[in-house]
């Protein structure tokens, strides 16, 4: 979805090229992973960060374009949401220190973004959902101008025939405030909910022949990142999930009316289904079950460029897999003119500090590697649906939640995390070669945050509920609450250190 978009109607025949197209991309593609030497280097990570604008009353400030312009790097990129920007940091390998330098590197570009940010009269905030969005922000007007978000909203309200409408019950698990559980029901002419789900995406750049194993890795790790990663409990005010970024984002990108709901087509933010053995599996899916939703073509033919030696930008394809958005999605991408693909992991929510967020990212890594090279893969003992199950669980209910675990049953997430995944998240990054005072560094935010049971989201919950205890409205209590998680952010302490109202 990053590629420009040049036009704003289609016809029939352009969906019609467009199907052609894909398909023909996807042979390509096939034939590829049969014949083409793809990259085989030290296997690359990256990471992306989406952030939140505010204003001096700590509410979205549509000022997205003009802190771009004042950063002036390539780094930085728009989102859908005009108080959106989004942090691409250069891909770098896991060995050594190299992610202590990637710490650095984040927080220098954040305070950055946050002095250009002042000079624009906003603040910069990383965190799941903004608390302080209200009903009269998601509008229209709050829509980026770059053309593609226009296009895409226009495309996924037509498909949709409908507005869209956004349904959430909330967490009534925990009992932990002794409040009854909120329901959020609202219905919106655009897409621009999707605006309010800021998250952070890992990539791990991987062989072809070992990519399904770790796709499968990764969707059986999505319950335990959510569990102890989530940072998004309120929405317009109401207090719903652990990760209530998780069922918005599903809602505010569903295409689907709720007829064809019923007869079980495909959601466009999706799990998945089922295991894969190929990295041609995901794609295959993606042309079988989902119509263009940007039917644009190209002249380049994938394989006549295969003929002639040179790598396809497969460009159809590609653009195909980014209007579905898998919390676990397959890349293929080109540099310096050889293939690559990766996994682009999608599950977590941006914030609360840097230091949070690549401690989330090492213990992901971490994991990874020992399950793709455990002797009998975790997939093989655990069924999708359960792992999907895992997903919805953590999601709704954090760390309260208890997810399925092959070996130890039921189990809850903390419990999980440091009993048994702890210990191979470090194997895994020593196999990386990971420097052990690195994973030592940020293996300790993992523990502490599961020893003191405090992430992101229980943070916010437990202070708007101290605030309100002692008689500030919702509203108040949510900007507090803002005010002192800026603070504590900012000095990028990890959140299972911070400080409640008091």
């Amino acid at each position: 979805m990053g590629q420009g978009v040049d036009r704003t109607t289609f016809s029939r025949r352009d969906r019609q090229r467009y199907r052609i197209k894909v398909h023909r991309c996807l042979d390509a593609l096939a034939t590829m992973l049969r014949e083409h030497p793809f990259a085989h280097d030290e296997p690359m990570t990256g990471i992306e960060v989406e952030l939140n604008l505010v204003d001096a009353d700590l509410r979205p400030a549509l000022t997205g374009v003009d802190v771009l312009e004042a950063i002036g790097s390539a780094e930085f990129q728009t989102e859908l949401g005009r108080w959106n920007l989004e942090l691409n940091l250069p891909p770098r390998p896991l060995p050594g220190d190299e992610w202590r330098h990637l710490e650095h590197h984040l927080l220098d570009e954040l305070a950055v973004a946050r002095a250009k940010a002042r000079d624009c009269a906003s603040q910069v905030v990383m965190i799941g959902i903004l608390p302080t969005l209200r009903r009269e922000d998601l509008v229209s007007d709050a829509i980026s101008r770059d053309e593609r978000y226009t296009v895409l909203n226009e495309q996924m309200l037509t498909a949709r025939g409908e507005p869209i409408r956004v349904d959430i019950t909330g967490d009534d698990a925990s009992g932990r405030h002794d409040v009854a559980p909120d329901r959020l029901v609202a219905d919106f002419d655009t897409i621009i909910p999707e605006a309010a789900c800021t998250s952070m995406q890992l990539h791990l750049q991987v062989a072809p022949d070992d990519f399904a194993s770790y796709w499968n890795a990764a969707q059986c790790l999505t319950g335990v990142q959510l569990a102890v990663g989530a940072n998004s409990p309120f929405l317009l005010g109401s207090r719903l999930w652990a990760e209530t970024r998780i069922p918005l984002f599903e809602q505010s990108c569903d295409v689907r009316s709720p007829e064809l709901r019923n007869q079980g087509v495909r959601p466009r933010v999706w799990f998945g289904e089922r295991w894969i053995t190929s990295f041609l599996d995901l794609f295959s899916e993606n042309a079988r079950y989902f119509p263009g939703l940007m039917p644009l073509t190209h002249d380049s033919d994938p394989l006549a460029d295969l003929e002639a030696g040179r790598a396809p930008g497969l460009d159809e394809l590609r653009l195909h897999n980014g209007t579905i958005w898998r919390w676990n999605r397959p890349v293929y991408d080109i540099t310096g003119g050889t293939p690559h693909v990766r996994v682009e992991n999608r599950v977590l929510p941006a914030g609360p500090t840097a230091v949070d967020m690549v401690a989330n990212a090492l213990f992901f890594y971490g994991l990874l590697r020992v399950l793709v090279e455990a002797d009998r893969p975790l997939w093989s003992s655990m069924s999708f649906e359960a792992a999907e199950e895992n997903f919805t669980t953590a999601a709704r209910h954090g760390l309260d939640g208890p997810l399925y675990w092959p070996g130890s049953g039921w189990i809850r997430p903390d419990e999980l995390v440091l009993r048994k995944l702890l210990p191979q998240a470090q194997e895994g990054l020593a196999r990386w070669g990971v420097s052990g005072e690195v994973v030592d560094r940020y293996l300790s935010v993992i523990e502490r945050r599961c020893i003191t049971r405090r992430t992101g989201a229980v943070w916010q919950l437990d202070a708007v509920a101290a605030l309100e205890a002692r008689g500030a409205d919702r509203e108040t209590a949510l900007h507090g609450m803002l005010t002192r998680y800026l603070e504590q952010s900012n000095a990028n302490e990890p959140v299972h250190s911070w400080a409640l109202p008091s």
